[in-house]
């Protein structure tokens, strides 16, 4: 499949885009409430993250808090060009999925398991999107370290965000740090632009070159949301229409934080309180 013509939940290379917005004091207000609002989520579903657990139990339970706290999923039904309605309030991604695994009542999670859940409440017309890996009892010790260094990697792009910087910062900042430790970045999706819009301008690609790409401005809010792999960074698309594995069938993980340019930095807008 051609990635030029895909649009994704968490951000696939797309040109079907809206255009870049820069967001206001007051839209940034909002983006505070409803990132924390994402960020909480994910605390309160962490601890159903345990064998036996399946996945449609983990979004059974994320769409009770979101209503619960006057927010709606802005995953369920969307449904971009080429794809069918995406039927889950959360992405349920475990093991070899990358990303957008559909929430099943089949699917069971089991112990050494990695899942990555990812959120996107939308409140009073703005979107919260993050995510994390959790690891499911007693996993192995290397996918506890591609889950830590994923991690990591992720910490280092936010690192790059400041005024006048560049987009190519970001990713070769990931990059760097996740090829040192033999992992490779998912080429294919990309970090985007969110507001009112779930993605919007600026792509944000996990790899790249320095002082390359957009230049970052103050009121930019976009995703960063690195997925590393064990093994090839290429991909395979499932005949569901959402479900992106890796191809060699390795262990994928991803974190995602959303995040806005500052007068003189970033400040990260998906942090629990």
């Amino acid at each position: 499949m051609n990635n030029q013509n895909l649009l994704s939940i968490g951000g696939n290379k797309t040109q079907n885009r809206k255009g870049l917005v820069l967001l206001s004091s007051r839209e940034l207000d909002k983006m505070r409430v409803v990132g924390k609002l994402a960020a909480n989520l994910l605390n309160h579903l962490e601890p159903m993250v345990q064998p036996g657990v399946t996945t449609k139990e983990l979004d059974d339970e994320a769409a009770r808090f979101m209503k619960e706290n006057g927010s709606v999923s802005a995953t369920i039904g969307y449904a971009p060009p080429n794809h069918p309605p995406y039927p889950g309030h959360v992405c349920t991604s475990v093991n070899e999925v990358v990303c957008h695994g559909i929430p099943n009542s089949k699917q069971v999670l089991q112990e050494g398991d990695i899942i990555n859940i990812d959120v996107t409440p939308i409140l009073d017309g703005y979107h919260g999107d993050t995510s994390r890996t959790f690891l499911v009892g007693d996993v192995s010790d290397k996918a506890r370290k591609l889950v830590e260094v994923t991690k990591e990697s992720m910490m280092r792009g936010i690192a790059q965000v400041k005024p006048d910087g560049r987009i190519g910062d970001i990713g070769a900042a990931i990059q760097e740090y996740a090829e040192a430790n033999g992992y490779s970045v998912v080429r294919d999706m990309v970090g985007h632009g969110v507001g009112r819009v779930f993605h919007t301008e600026p792509q944000v690609p996990h790899y790249g070159k320095r002082n390359t790409g957009m230049k970052l401005r103050k009121g930019m809010v976009f995703t960063i949301e690195p997925m590393l792999n064990e093994g090839t960074y290429k991909l395979k698309f499932l005949k569901d229409g959402w479900t992106v594995i890796t191809q060699d069938r390795k262990l994928s993980a991803q974190f995602e934080h959303t995040v806005a340019v500052t007068d003189d930095g970033v400040e990260i807008l998906t942090l629990a309180g």
